[in-house]
């Protein structure tokens, strides 16, 4: 427990709360003493000022006669008189052989043991002198009962802290408990294990959040590794079985046919070889490393230099290839990954929308973001398998007689994610819609 971070995190706010409360404490006393002192010398000196004012009218009898009435007022101060040599005409004060001003002294007054007076002498006049002054007994009651305030503050600052340490560091605990024993049970194979969150909206639960967030990404990722390893083993198997009886039916055989056998063994390597290229390519994609060479590119440029290319093997086939938006509409991307995601849409649209079906290209702003679509007029795609087609290898065409290895449209949606694009498929009515949807203007 001693070991926890929550309870030292606590520990330590406590003494912050206790070193806070001390100083508030020190500020109070201080001022309050100061202001209590300021008030009983206010108090001397307006009485002193008063028993002045008595001796200039009514002389020395009357301020003798003043002295001597207020020395038997109950709660009153205390006085003093002095004559010429201090000699003492009256009050308890008279005799101490204080100066004229300000001063402290320490004098036994009958039943009342030793007291410190704050005292006030007052020159009268021929050598006579007025003393007023008085025990601050007051201030220190005051002070005294601040001091134990402040203790018993003190110390319930210190209860609470220690107990509100006690549970924050359980709970920190509770909870990084619950973030460990996930991710050893992750370390031991289970994948589908999760933080569970307490939906306080704290820290702890946004971290809660964020591992989620990046366990469920890592499942995802290892999930499409796993279907990429099946179904590289399932698309390379034909391919390569064929390449191996192929070359098997050569042994033995005569020279004169070997030259078909070998060209047909090589196109097999090829299209081997492409399938691993495109692998590659969407692994150097994803991994992020082309996002160096953003620049400012033109969005209807890259889809103009792509129609161009491809109309006259469209017309060759009877589609109509069109392109729609003559503006410039910049991104902020590699052109060459961007054409080669343009190529992709575009031999999609082409190869699956049949003849005499038109494909129209558009680059345009949407809502201010730059967005490309490819749209066909064809059969289209059922709506449960347009999210799949995003899949690595995955194909409509269950027999996979006819050419391509299904990575084209996962091309183009790793690409579209290296630029913070959205990609989707979208019904057309009829046909298909490919739209991707780009962050911000280039």
């Amino acid at each position: 427990m001693f070991r926890s971070a929550g309870l030292r995190l606590a520990a330590l706010y406590a003494a912050g709360f206790v070193a806070a409360v001390i100083m508030l404490g020190a500020v109070t006393v201080l001022t309050t003493r100061t202001a209590l002192g300021r008030q009983f010398d206010t108090r001397i000196r307006s009485e002193s000022a008063a028993l002045t004012q008595e001796y200039r009218t009514e002389g020395l009898q009357g301020v003798a006669e003043a002295v001597a009435e207020r020395d038997r007022t109950a709660g009153a101060l205390d006085y003093g008189l002095e004559g010429p040599g201090g000699r003492v005409i009256g009050g308890r004060l008279a005799g101490s052989g204080a100066a004229s001003g300000w001063s402290t002294l320490k004098i036994r007054q009958p039943g009342r043991g030793r007291e410190k007076i704050r005292m006030l002498v007052t020159p009268l006049g021929g050598g006579y002198r007025l003393l007023v002054g008085g025990d601050d007994e007051s201030v220190e009651a005051v002070d005294a009962i601040l001091a134990k305030r402040l203790l018993a503050a003190i110390a319930a600052v210190a209860v609470v802290g220690a107990l509100a340490g006690f549970g924050l560091g359980r709970g920190m605990r509770r909870q990084v408990s619950a973030i460990t024993g996930a991710a050893e049970a992750i370390i031991d194979g289970d994948l589908s294990r999760r933080v569970p969150v307490r939906g306080a909206g704290d820290d702890l639960d946004q971290l809660a959040t964020t591992l989620n967030r990046m366990l469920d990404r890592i499942q995802a990722l290892m999930d499409s590794l796993k279907q990429v390893s099946d179904d590289v083993a399932h698309d390379l198997r034909t391919p390569l079985t064929r390449l191996r009886t192929r070359l098997e039916s050569q042994i033995g055989a005569p020279d004169g046919d070997s030259e078909a056998v070998l060209e047909a063994a090589l196109a097999d390597l090829d299209a081997i070889l492409e399938t691993f290229a495109a692998l590659l390519r969407i692994a150097q994609i994803e991994g992020g490393a082309r996002r160096a060479g953003f620049r400012p590119t033109d969005l209807t440029n890259v889809c103009r230099t792509v129609v161009e290319a491809f109309t006259p093997s469209a017309e060759d086939t009877g589609v109509t290839l069109i392109l729609e938006g003559d503006e410039a509409v910049m991104v902020d991307g590699d052109s060459e990954l961007l054409t080669q995601m343009v190529v992709n849409l575009v031999e999609n649209g082409l190869r699956h929308a049949g003849p005499e079906a038109t494909v129209r290209v558009r680059s345009r702003l949407t809502d201010r973001r730059p967005t490309l679509s490819v749209i066909d007029n064809g059969p289209g795609v059922p709506d449960g398998e347009r999210e799949r087609l995003f899949d690595r290898f995955y194909r409509l065409e269950r027999s996979r007689s006819t050419p391509g290895n299904g990575l084209g449209l996962a091309l183009v949606a790793a690409v579209a994610r290296l630029h913070g694009a959205e990609v989707a498929l979208r019904d057309a009515a009829p046909g298909l819609e490919a739209r991707v949807t780009f962050t911000d203007a280039g």
